[in-house]
Order: C-alpha cells, then sequence, then structure tokens
C-alpha cells in the first residue's frame, strides 16, 4: 500500500503548490475563470429559454384530456367542424359529465394584433371563442383578478402571460376585435401554461365577430379517466360522420413544442461550444503559463523522486479546478440572470405568441458544470504532459 499512498501524497503537494502559486499569476487565471463562466451563462441561459418554452407546453395538458381536429391538421389554426360535428364529439363514449352535460368545450382560434410592451412591436396574438366547458376541461385554470367574461356579451378575459408581455390588456381597458372594441374584464392563469398566452371569448359571440356562422375549429374533452381516451378515439374514428385527428392534450402540446426546442437548443449548443473553444484555448494559456513559471519547481520534484503521472495529474486536477470554479460561477450567473424571465415567442405551428417564463433547472446546472469540467480537463492536459517531459537538468539550469 506504500506505493499508492506515496504516489497520493505526491499529487496533494505538487496541487498544492499550483494552489498556492495562483496569486503570481492572477492575471491569466482571472481570464481563464471568467472565459469559462461566460460560457456556462450562455449555454445554460439558452438552455433555459427551451426548458421554460417545454415547460409550459407540457403543464398545458393531462393524460385525462384529448383535444379532437380535424384529420389531417397539425394545428387549430387548419382545423374546422360544424356545431353537428362537435356535438357528435361532445357526446362521444368515454367524456367526463357534471350536471350541466358533457364536459367538452367546441373552441374557435382567430389571431389579433396587440403591441409587446417591450418593444411596441405588433405581435399574433391567440383570441380563442371558448364554451362554458372550458374552464372545467382545462387543469389548474382559474380567475385571479376580476371576473368572469359574461356568455352573449362582447367582453374577454387574458392570460396572466398574456397581460404581462402584451400592451393593453389589464383590466378595465379594450382590445380590438374586428371591428369591435370589447373590455377586458378578467384575468386567468393556467399554471404556468399555454393557456395563459391567450385571450378568451365566448365561441357564440366571436363566432358572429369574425363571420364564421356556427363553426368551430377544435373540441377540448375531459375524459372519465387517461384510460378512456383508446374508447374515446375508436369511437371518433369509427364513425362514418367524422373525420377526425384525436390526441391527448399532453401529446399535443408536446408535439407542439419540438421545433421550437430544438432550434433553440442547437442554437445554444452551437453557440457554446464556438465560446467553449475560446475558453479552452485560455486554459491552454494558463496552464502554460503555469508550467512556465514553474519550470525550475518541477524539475526539483521530479529531481526528489516525484513521478511524471504525479505532476500530470497534479496540473490537471488544478486546471479542472479553476474550470470548476468558473462553471459554479457562470451557473449562478444564469441562474440570477435568467431564472423566471418572462418573455414570448413564436410557436410555428399556430404562428401566435407563447409567453413563458425562462427556466434554469437543476438538470441545466449540471450540464454546465459538465462542460466547465471538460473545458478545464481539455485546457489543463497538454500543458500537463509538457511538464512531465521536460528534462530535469535543462529545467534546473533555468533561472
Amino acid at each position: 500500500m506504500a506505493g499508492p499512498i506515496n504516489w497520493f501524497s505526491q499529487i496533494a503537494s505538487i496541487t498544492k503548490f499550483g494552489l498556492l502559486s495562483m496569486p503570481q499569476r492572477l492575471g491569466a487565471v482571472a481570464a481563464t475563470v471568467i472565459g469559462i463562466a461566460g460560457v456556462v451563462t450562455v449555454l445554460v441561459g439558452v438552455l433555459s429559454i427551451a426548458a421554460g418554452f417545454q415547460q409550459a407546453m407540457s403543464v398545458s395538458g393531462s393524460p385525462d384530456s384529448a383535444i379532437v381536429l380535424r384529420s389531417g391538421a397539425d394545428s387549430e389554426m387548419v382545423s374546422g367542424f360544424s356545431r353537428e360535428q362537435a356535438q357528435l364529439i361532445a357526446e362521444a363514449p368515454g367524456v367526463a359529465r357534471n350536471a350541466q352535460g358533457p364536459l367538452a368545450s367546441a373552441e374557435l382560434f382567430v389571431i389579433i394584433d396587440l403591441p409587446k410592451r417591450t418593444t411596441g412591436t405588433d405581435a399574433n396574438v391567440p383570441l380563442r371563442g371558448v364554451e362554458s366547458a372550458a374552464l372545467s376541461v382545462r387543469d389548474h385554470l382559474k380567475i385571479v383578478q376580476g371576473r368572469m367574461f359574461e356568455w352573449g356579451k362582447d367582453e374577454v378575459i387574458v392570460g396572466r402571460g398574456a397581460r404581462q408581455e402584451f400592451a393593453g390588456l389589464e383590466v378595465g381597458s379594450k382590445i380590438k376585435v374586428g371591428r369591435y372594441e370589447w373590455p377586458v374584464v378578467g384575468v386567468f392563469s393556467a399554471a404556468g401554461g399555454v393557456a395563459e398566452s391567450e385571450v378568451w371569448s365566448d365561441a357564440k359571440v366571436l363566432q358572429a365577430a369574425y363571420h364564421r356562422g356556427d363553426s368551430f375549429q377544435s373540441v377540448y374533452a375531459k375524459l372519465n379517466s387517461p384510460g378512456a381516451f383508446q374508447e374515446f378515439k375508436e369511437a371518433l374514428t369509427a364513425d362514418p360522420q367524422l373525420n377526425v385527428k384525436v390526441v391527448r392534450q399532453s401529446e399535443y402540446y408536446a408535439e407542439q413544442s419540438q421545433k421550437v426546442t430544438r432550434l433553440i437548443t442547437t442554437l445554444g449548443f452551437l453557440i457554446a461550444f464556438l465560446m467553449a473553444t475560446g475558453a479552452v484555448f485560455g486554459a491552454l494559456n494558463t496552464m502554460y503559463s503555469a508550467v512556465s513559471a514553474r519550470t525550475r519547481e518541477i524539475a526539483t520534484l521530479r529531481a526528489l523522486g516525484f513521478g511524471r503521472g504525479a505532476v500530470v495529474v497534479s496540473l490537471m486536477i488544478e486546471s479542472l479546478i479553476l474550470a470548476l470554479i468558473g462553471g459554479v460561477i457562470g451557473g449562478g450567473l444564469a441562474y440570477f440572470a435568467f431564472n423566471n424571465y418572462h418573455t414570448s415567442t413564436m410557436n410555428f405551428q399556430s404562428f401566435s405568441q407563447i409567453a413563458f417564463a425562462f427556466k434554469v433547472t437543476p438538470e441545466l446546472l449540471v450540464r454546465g458544470i459538465v462542460w466547465s469540467a471538460l473545458i478545464g480537463l481539455i485546457g489543463g492536459l497538454f500543458p500537463a504532459i509538457r511538464a512531465a517531459r521536460l528534462p530535469i537538468a535543462a529545467a534546473l539550469r533555468e533561472l
């Protein structure tokens, strides 16, 4: 056991000397730490956009809720049903019921222009016409300010995210719907889900305002249980009067989020990779400087019997420590700068804005730390090998 213990003590001694000498290389050390912190901040910050968007979509649907679209439609914008077809869907087996009837809401989906608070530029905001079961069909939806709109009246309620991102959506204000101005009478929350990005009104009133007759674009239904989905789907797809696509709400919103999430994630890793390349060179410079400043010290240790392997490992540990410090700083900066930062982005399926909050999750922080560790290990490898290969006699003669 003496050999391994001696080897570990050599590593500890060399690492200690390296860490104690850092104040003499403060500029290079700070540059490396700051560079790696920047990489981690950008990586975690960009990926927190995708995480926030994905979370907003994922909380929007539950396993016991379904959405019905026209067959072949990939979004509500290109779907359509008549009143009779919507009623057939609502009466299908598997749909939950209460005292008022089946928990199914036939809905209309249109786009209106509203200015963003931050830039003042117009953005596409979803305006959804709903039926009375809409609040029961969706989980966690509740009025948090003002009141529910009155059925049959030109009134709207707005999602909490929409109110925060777009101007003119405060309770008491009015929005332009077609040729009319409708008052905002309430604000609702939906646990951060996509519904919070929308403006809601009575479907019948919205049909009249947009001359849509008695048509709808989708039907949202609450099922008796998650297991009732297959019965519900089979009943609708087998009905010759219908030509429909039936999906769970959770699966529908997961599919809706894929394009945006993939785009943001790809861009995040690309930007982080380019920055990480620069950070690796910074780490290389720092560690080469450390080796140059400690040439005689390393040679002396080698002459005293310290092995090459101990020199390599100790310098790698020193580089890794610097990288981890940068990673922790970068993760902290990302958390305080980006977590719960509210914004909106385009949903390419519906061409409308979705308001959401950035989410710096523990998984993203761990990913940032892993990236910093890889940068440190790569940046320390070649300088460590160079230090281990230094000729002892020549190095001892250096001033």
